[in-house]
């Protein structure tokens, strides 16, 4: 097998959420910090596509952020072609990896500026990396990308504000797409639209995956969503990953307690008649974690070992599962 072209290992990110120093004189209390991503491992082939799917403040956007350079990792790193991220970005070639790998962000009404055209918002890439020489070249190229994301050239000259919420959404995946990237990053690309109009956008993101053998970190908490698009599916519990496996062992054979919980608490139409489990108790607070393992307060298998000792995201019958329970065989 090939080496993956992003390799991700043992990332971690700590932010410091403490109040001023002068209220925690006087209030007397200790500085605070989160655990936002804790020790997270893993691998995206060429051409592929790993969804990374979890509850809200679970760490997903974290990691997208820490893949792409916004953020700089606590601990761990990431390689993106054989190459450090961290080192490349410091150096020479920070341009050349920026042009390799570009991000799609989750709002379409925030993520583009409402003050310039489109023409500017999808050639500022263009421009930014010297990819274009002259104006001509500029509306030619700024078409053909609208065009491949089932828009027509001539938006180019309208502005943000007369487009719907999944027209703004293509506007982004046109721009992410100008610098002609091998490596997207999707953080929630659909969740702000309507189911309808999601459903367009991931078909186009489809297609462009396959005409231009691109490799998708997908990051969702939609799990309808990640079946059409995902090849792997991580799942992700407080910073961690609790489980990692193909798309289809994973809906059909969910190991995780907590991955089962989510696929319960999916509606399904042909479940008529059948008891549904919504997903039970809330998630910790992330300041004050539980020892052990961090889902052991509401995960009906939980034991002593589950309470005093976190586990380890170990191979099992051939997908990567952080559970004492599945460990031990008492899942079932």
């Amino acid at each position: 097998m090939s080496a993956p072209l992003v390799e991700v290992r043992d990332l971690a990110k700590i932010f410091d959420v403490s109040p001023p120093w002068l209220n925690r004189v006087v209030e007397r209390k200790p500085k605070a910090f989160v655990h936002a991503v804790d020790g997270v491992s893993f691998g995206i082939e060429r051409g592929k596509t790993l969804a990374l799917v979890g509850e809200s403040g679970c760490g997903k956007s974290t990691v997208a952020r820490l893949l792409v350079g916004l953020y700089q990792a606590t601990r761990g790193g990431v390689r993106f072609d054989g190459e450090d991220i961290a080192e490349t970005l410091a150096g020479a070639n920070a341009h050349t990896l920026r042009r390799r790998m570009q991000m799609i962000f989750q709002d379409p009404y925030a993520s583009l500026n409402p003050r310039w055209k489109v023409l500017d918002i999808v050639a500022e890439p263009l421009r930014e990396h010297g990819l274009v020489r002259d104006g001509a070249e500029v509306v030619k190229r700024v078409g053909e990308l609208l065009d491949s994301v089932g828009l027509n050239p001539a938006d180019a000259e309208k502005f943000p504000h007369q487009f719907s919420g999944g027209q703004r959404q293509r506007i982004s995946i046109a721009r992410a797409l100008a610098t002609r990237p091998e490596f997207l990053v999707c953080d929630e690309p659909t969740s702000a639209l309507d189911v309808s109009v999601q459903a367009q956008v991931l078909n186009i993101m489809k297609d462009l995956q396959r005409e231009r053998g691109l490799t998708y970190l997908f990051i969702s908490h939609n799990l309808a969503v990640v079946r059409h698009v995902a090849d792997q599916v991580g799942v992700m519990y407080l910073g961690r990953l609790v489980e990692v496996a193909d798309k289809a062992e994973l809906f059909a054979r969910p190991r995780h307690p907590y991955t089962r919980m989510l696929l319960d608490a999916i509606p399904d139409i042909h479940m008529t008649g059948r008891a549904r489990t919504p997903v039970q108790g809330e998630v910790p607070n992330p300041l004050n974690p539980p020892s052990g393992c961090s889902f052991h307060p509401r995960c009906p298998l939980a034991n002593e070992r589950c309470k005093a000792e976190r586990p380890s995201l170990l191979e099992i019958r051939g997908v990567r599962v952080a559970c004492h329970a599945v460990e031990e065989g008492r899942a079932g």
